[in-house]
């Protein structure tokens, strides 16, 4: 997944959405993204944004929310200028207040990736999120297994998109402030700037 970001209207667009490749449950998700973001940032200044995503080199039909969080973890990076770790895939839907939510396919999800970065050679830096809600069904292959307990291969659960973003940026998420701010530096500090700095930009055109 990739995200780009610049100053407009207050837009993301899901390009699997514009070329007919997304179904309406993966449309609802990225709809989802743009009420997280007008709700948790620069509430006081209109959302001046125009971002798009999209599943790179994907050619088939995308369906369902399983990527929503992975898609606001891109978004969020891209608005803070901020890399995210490559060895980690993402799984799980999040809500508007960025609370991430069980999918299906756990199991199928961690496996499909663990077989992926065997392939490749694990470096013991290799994980992948899923929700907690989900840790309860995890029914994992003893190889996975034996790659967890050696420290080979890990698996984060996380409830919310924070935890994610510290994991993926290793650095810190940041909670607002009773001066409404975010702690210089952080992830949503950074974003939270951005988009201050997108409204500036388009009163001034």
């Amino acid at each position: 997944i990739t995200a780009r970001v610049r100053m407009g209207a207050g837009h993301v667009v899901d390009i699997e959405r514009e070329a007919k490749l997304g179904g309406p449950i993966h449309s609802k998700g990225v709809l989802i993204l743009s009420g997280y973001l007008s709700a948790h940032y620069a509430v006081d200044v209109p959302l001046s944004l125009h971002a798009s995503l999209v599943f790179e080199q994907s050619y088939g039909g995308v369906e369902g929310d399983s990527a929503s969080s992975a898609e606001l973890m891109a978004l969020l990076s891209a608005l803070a200028e901020l890399p995210i770790a490559q060895r980690f895939a993402v799984t799980g839907s999040v809500n508007q207040y960025g609370e991430v939510q069980a999918i299906g396919g756990v199991n199928e999800k961690v496996e499909g990736f663990f077989d992926l970065c065997d392939a490749r050679g694990l470096d013991g830096g290799q994980g992948v999120l899923i929700p907690k809600t989900n840790a309860r069904h995890l029914m994992l292959h003893r190889r996975v297994r034996d790659a967890v307990a050696a420290g080979r291969f890990h698996v984060h659960a996380v409830d919310h998109v924070d935890e994610g973003l510290e994991l993926l940026t290793g650095r810190a998420a940041g909670e607002r402030g009773d001066d409404g701010r975010f702690p210089e530096g952080t992830v949503h500090d950074r974003v939270d700037r951005r988009l201050r700095e997108f409204a500036e930009r388009r009163r001034a055109f």
